[in-house]
């Protein structure tokens, strides 16, 4: 079993408030408990550029719910957070993707679990690194640490460690 894995991020001040909320949503929801985060990482936007930074993180959850009751208590969050989903990859309030449900292969016209582009994104692989290092990611029969190790330095070099004292831009 691998565990159930959500990556949060969040490029719209407040960034830091919308993660903290989002996280406070999650852990109050009846069948979901946070039981553990990474730290939060700032990275450069990936696909449509013209926008600001992102904070991410990503969070180890135990729930009851199925998959796609997770995925609808994820997107109330969204909502409930503001979330508008004008522009692909485009500017957002907070983004709470299922990136594995423990071994489950999920494919439906609404969700595909694992993530289908973490393997390439360093900014969900290196704080899920953090949390679940040697985990195996279902359907790709690499450890996250194989991932990270095969993404590129560019990738990697973008995924910056952010402490709250850097609210300096906030």
């Amino acid at each position: 079993m691998t565990g159930i894995f959500i990556a949060l991020g969040t490029n719209i001040e407040p960034r830091y408030e919308h993660l903290q909320e989002a996280l406070r949503l999650l852990d109050h929801h009846n069948d979901i408990s946070v039981e553990a985060r990474s730290p939060i990482y700032e990275t450069e936007p990936v696909g449509y550029t013209d926008q600001a930074h992102f904070l991410n993180m990503v969070v180890r959850i135990e729930t009851s719910l199925e998959p796609l009751e997770l995925l609808t208590a994820c997107q109330g969050i969204e909502q409930q957070l503001g979330r508008k989903r004008s522009i692909r990859f485009g500017p957002r309030t907070i983004d709470l993707d299922i990136i594995m449900y423990q071994d489950a292969i999920i494919q439906t016209d609404v969700l595909t679990v694992p993530h289908p582009r973490m393997h390439e994104r360093a900014f969900v692989l290196v704080p899920l690194k953090q949390l679940a290092p040697d985990v195996s990611v279902p359907g790709l029969d690499k450890t996250v640490k194989n991932l990270l190790e095969v993404c590129s330095d560019h990738e990697k070099k973008d995924v910056i460690r952010w402490n709250k004292t850097d609210l300096a831009d906030a």
